[in-house]
């Protein structure tokens, strides 16, 4: 299919779902209604870095789906109501339309769970399926909003859900271990905490992050962005069914996989105390100090790293 034949079959996957919406797909630029604040995240996904679709486990479906929903996440992080989403997608010569059009597919079905409106974006020839997605949310205040830096010395540190299960089902995927389908599916097609987030603002969270490269690296941005101490006990960590057993096959503790592996997308929130958050775990405490975390297991103090980007 040619490029505008593409466009428009996007045309016909793809909905408005917010009366914002005013000029979108089919013109030169969209055009929003806006709410008092803005929230704007960029995110980019490309085959053979962030996905492999050499893997047969792998399709065009879930690369779109996990590049938006990765996207999203970032807002989730902030408290934000979702909005729109714009896509730049670079598509190479051997990728068929019915590929092209899968991925797009993908991405619009959580786009309508969400509430997110797929407003716009671009369609372009590249050497291997590159997504960026730029995701805008909407907040009526700035005190509805919430950043990495405001945790106080006493605040309970709590994540939502369950950890591990990303991390766990890669391994599954690449033959590294035996577990369920759930795992796999948990790696392949992440959900954005979106309600979570906005609960936990509205409890008023101190300071949130996602959990894209694991609490190990994740839980030290907080600690250097709010310059407090954070103490995580890597046993009381909630395990996604399955995760220790896969642990256990790759010969590691059970903790491992849910603090270092990563692209679970649940949100770790700082809440102050007192405040009880339905649905969400204690994994520790802020302390005051030099900014930095320490965790422990077994009554011993643990080294753990979680994902770090490198680039070059």
């Amino acid at each position: 299919m040619s490029e505008l034949s593409l466009i428009a079959a996007f045309e016909q996957l793809l909905r408005p779902r917010s009366e914002r919406i005013v000029r979108w797909v089919g013109d030169d630029a969209a055009v929003v209604r806006a709410r008092p604040f803005a929230v704007t995240s960029v995110d980019a996904m490309v085959d053979g870095v962030h996905f492999r679709l050499d893997h047969p486990g792998v399709t065009p479906a879930d690369a779109g789906h996990r590049a938006l929903a990765a996207a999203l996440s970032d807002l989730a992080a902030m408290g934000a109501d979702a909005g729109e989403a714009y896509v730049a997608m670079g598509v190479p010569d051997a990728m068929g339309a019915d590929a092209v059009l899968d991925c797009v597919r993908a991405m619009e079905d959580l786009a309508r769970r969400t509430g997110t409106t797929i407003a716009g974006g671009d369609l372009v020839r590249a050497p291997v399926l590159t997504l960026a997605v730029t995701v805008n949310g909407w907040a009526d205040a700035r005190e509805d909003l919430v950043g990495r830096d405001g945790a106080r010395p006493g605040d309970a540190v709590v994540v939502t859900g369950a950890l591990g299960a990303a991390a766990a089902g890669l391994a599954v995927l690449d033959g590294r271990a035996e577990g369920g389908a759930d795992l796999v599916r948990a790696y392949l097609r992440p959900e954005p905490r979106l309600a979570e987030g906005r609960a936990l603002a509205a409890l008023g969270a101190t300071a949130m992050i996602d959990l894209s490269d694991g609490i190990a690296t994740d839980a030290r941005h907080l600690a250097t962005r709010s310059a407090v101490a954070i103490e995580i006990d890597l046993e009381a960590l909630p395990l996604a069914p399955g995760v220790a057993e896969v642990a256990a096959q790759l010969g590691l503790e059970p903790w491992e996989p849910a603090a270092t592996g990563g692209e679970d997308f649940e949100l770790c929130a700082c809440l102050p105390a007192g405040v009880d958050a339905p649905g969400t775990t204690r994994v520790g405490a802020v302390a005051a100090g030099d900014p930095g975390v320490t965790f422990s297991a077994g009554g011993a103090t643990r080294e753990v790293r979680g994902y770090e980007h490198r680039v070059g």
